[in-house]
């Protein structure tokens, strides 16, 4: 009882003193329980245990998202216990979006939302309102915070964040995240696939939203079928003359697959023909190709079939139920026939001669045959570009070799040349082969010693003592097994100082019979050693040792052998002949100083005629009978020929070019003075380049009955002007062309000098 008396009393309590609060409904019903809400009071007549309401009562407003109507949407209303409807409250609104997204009635306190919200742009708003009086602008309240939250509509599709999407899955694949509509789906059918996929929101109820996307699916491929020829025989034609390693043709399987899944390797089968051949994968082209392991003839095979084995390098175990990843194909393979040249029967031809053989004998033969179908003939020849000094010569029709020129083993003990063979029908078809041919040795020369030996012994040598081990040699080419002996000629065996003996191995020893020798009684000896082969003939020779005589010490080493004797007699020692010979070079070196110094300082005082620059004054005894006198001057001097080849320029006058010496007639021993002038003066005239020109000559004698006294230019007159060469004509009719030469005349003729 006392229970449910309490009850309604804690309720009361709890809801009066605002501690519970309860639910409000929609906004939509705010309008509805309006009268009902609680209402201030303002304080009047009561009693004192009286307490004041809260004033303000509203609920937690909603808004819609997206609202598109006309007008404002209305968000709820504000109402305070004090307003009695008179008009004397004034409400305001702020904080978040207020005048910008809310307004209030300042009279009725209605809130309107004044534009389109989004939830997903901003989900709530947190907003302040207070009541003023409306005179005074005083609080009539406390400002109260309320919340208006917006209210999600479904007004956004699903989107795809990363569309289109590009996949792939392997052909032939199970069942997955996404199923394939057909069983089985072949790449090499379709590889590219494009699905449609959409994404509902709501669950896809009614009234959902749907986005879409495109995934490009592209099939990869697996190793699901094997490599098949397109055909099974496969023909090929290759000429016989195919080289070793060609490719002589190729075959082809196809794959299906792609990539590493395509790879194909080839195999021959064993079979007939198949080990002439070999095959390899063309890696870009997936191709077999056929390459020729051995040479092939026409004339003795012209056909060959083997088998060529394709398969699949990778394999997948997925399908090996689906049979074999192998296919076989028939390869044949046709020989052709080709013009080839002469074959020879050997590689190489070997041959032996003696060196004493005569010109012309037959040593052997070579043989080549043509083993084309219609056999041709075949020529011989030897290649001279390998045999320069043609010791053999070749039968063209027979292939016999014979000799052209006497052999000596000593000077070339084998020949190596060519043999040419080619077609008679084809002289461009030839083949060539190796002939090597030995000189055998005929024995025609004896053995001698190998080397010049330089024998010594000691004056203290002991008898029986091998003083040198001799060898021999010889030029002809020893056989095997031959040997040589060693022993003294028979004149010197009799009371020897030395003698051989010989070791049986092709060396021998010699061996001293005395006790001591003196160089002061016999410096040199000589031994004659008899060398013998024993080759047939034998030949045996003779060689003579010299055998010194030298001073050593107790051990037996050389210590002086001829040098030192020859100044024991005179009791001189190595140290002074050295001595001497230094003396000797000092004073030969003073000797050459000495002369080179007088000659440098001797000077020489004459000059010679070439360095003589100055005039020649030419003397003669003989002073003649003047001028009428012909035969009393020699005139030789003037007609001498180098003088007048030379054609010498003259120092005191430079001339302004250069004439070429003429040639001039010979003159007789016997020719006048006057026909000489006559014909030097006629060479000056008509040379341009000689003017005339004074110069100084001296004569020592004019000569007696002279009526031209002095003619030196020295007393004459210094300019022209001033002469007068009109006494030229008075001495008479000699000097008629030298007066006609300086008088008035320009010019005069020669051929009226008489």
């Amino acid at each position: 009882m006392l229970t449910r008396n309490c009850l309604p009393l804690l309720l009361w309590v709890l809801f009066d003193g605002g501690l519970l609060t309860p639910l409000q409904p929609q906004p939509q019903q705010t309008l509805a329980t309006e009268s009902r809400e609680n209402v201030i009071h303002l304080p009047g007549q009561r009693s004192h245990f009286q307490r004041a309401k809260r004033g303000w009562v509203w609920n937690q407003f909603f808004v819609l998202e997206e609202y598109m109507g006309s007008e404002p949407q209305y968000v709820g209303k504000l109402h305070s216990d004090l307003d009695k409807g008179e008009g004397t409250v004034k409400y305001t609104l702020s904080g978040d979006g207020a005048g910008t997204v809310f307004t209030i009635d300042e009279t009725t306190g209605d809130i309107h939302a004044i534009r389109s919200l989004d939830r997903e742009e901003k989900p709530f708003y947190t907003l302040r309102a207070q009541a003023v009086d409306i005179e005074t602008s005083k609080p009539l309240e406390p400002e109260s915070e309320f919340i208006i939250k917006v209210q999600d509509i479904n007004d956004n599709e699903p989107k795809f964040l990363d569309g289109p999407y590009v996949a792939s899955v392997p052909e032939m694949s199970p069942v997955g995240v996404i199923r394939t509509a057909l069983p089985n789906m072949d790449r090499e059918v379709k590889e590219q696939y494009q699905v449609l996929i959409q994404a509902k929101d709501m669950g896809g109820q009614l009234g959902g939203l749907a986005g879409t996307t495109i995934v490009n699916i592209t099939l990869t491929d697996v190793n699901d079928n094997p490599p098949r020829f397109p055909k099974s025989i496969f023909h090929l034609k290759v000429p016989e003359s195919s080289p070793i390693g060609s490719a002589i043709g190729r075959i082809r399987a196809v794959d299906p697959d792609f990539g590493p899944n395509a790879e194909i390797e080839y195999n021959i089968v064993p079979g007939d023909g198949g080990n002439l051949f070999d095959i390899v994968t063309d890696e870009d082209t997936q191709e077999g190709v056929i390459k020729l392991k051995k040479p092939l003839d026409f004339e003795t095979k012209k056909a060959y079939t083997f088998k060529v084995e394709a398969s699949n390098l990778h394999l997948d175990h997925r399908f090996h139920s689906a049979g074999p990843f192998k296919d076989t194909a028939t390869v044949k393979i046709s020989v052709m026939d080709v013009d080839e040249p002469p074959v020879f029967s050997k590689p190489l031809y070997t041959m032996e001669v003696y060196e004493d053989t005569p010109v012309g004998t037959v040593i052997g033969a070579v043989t080549a045959q043509d083993l084309d179908v219609g056999s041709s003939a075949v020529r011989y020849l030897i290649d001279w570009k390998s045999d320069g000094d043609s010791y053999f010569t070749i039968d063209a029709s027979e292939g016999t070799v014979a000799t052209n020129e006497l052999l000596d083993r000593e000077s070339t003990a084998q020949y190596n040349f060519s043999i040419i063979a080619s077609k008679v029908s084809n002289p461009l078809l030839a083949s060539k082969v190796n002939i090597l041919i030995n000189v055998l040795d005929v024995n025609e020369f004896p053995p001698e010693l190998s080397v010049p030996y330089e024998t010594a012994v000691c004056e203290n040598a002991k008898p029986g003592q091998i003083i040198q081990i001799v060898s021999a040699a010889d030029r002809d080419l020893s056989p095997a097994g031959q040997q040589f002996s060693f022993r003294l000629s028979p004149e010197a065996a009799i009371k020897p100082n030395f003698t051989v003996r010989d070791f049986r191995n092709n060396t021998a020893g010699i061996e001293t019979q005395r006790n001591g020798y003196s160089r002061r009684q016999q410096e040199l000896y000589s031994l004659p050693v008899v060398i013998e082969d024993s080759s047939y003939p034998v030949q045996s020779s003779t060689s003579t040792m010299t055998i010194r005589v030298c001073r050593c010490d107790s051990d037996g080493t050389i210590l002086s052998c001829n040098v030192e004797a020859i100044f024991l007699p005179v009791g001189l020692s190595t140290g002074a002949l050295i001595a001497i010979l230094l003396c000797i070079v000092i004073l030969l070196v003073i000797v050459v100083l000495y002369v080179a110094l007088r000659r440098q300082k001797k000077k020489d005082t004459l000059m010679t005629s070439k360095e003589d620059i100055r005039d020649n004054v030419i003397h003669y005894d003989d002073e003649g009978g003047g001028e009428e006198d012909t035969q009393a001057f020699d005139i030789g001097a003037l007609r001498n020929p180098k003088v007048i080849e030379d054609n010498k320029i003259r120092r005191d006058i430079k001339p302004d070019s250069l004439c070429l010496p003429r040639q001039r007639p010979p003159m007789e021993d016997n020719t006048d003075i006057r026909d000489f002038i006559n014909q030097r003066l006629q060479e000056n005239d008509v040379d341009p380049t000689a003017p005339p020109y004074d110069s100084l000559a001296t004569y020592a004698y004019e000569g007696n009955g002279s009526i031209a006294e002095s003619l030196s230019s020295i007393d004459s007159v210094t300019t022209e002007a001033d002469q007068d060469y009109d006494y030229l004509s008075d001495w008479g009719p000699r000097f008629k062309v030298l007066a006609d030469m300086f008088g008035e005349e320009e010019s005069y003729n020669p051929d009226k000098v008489t």
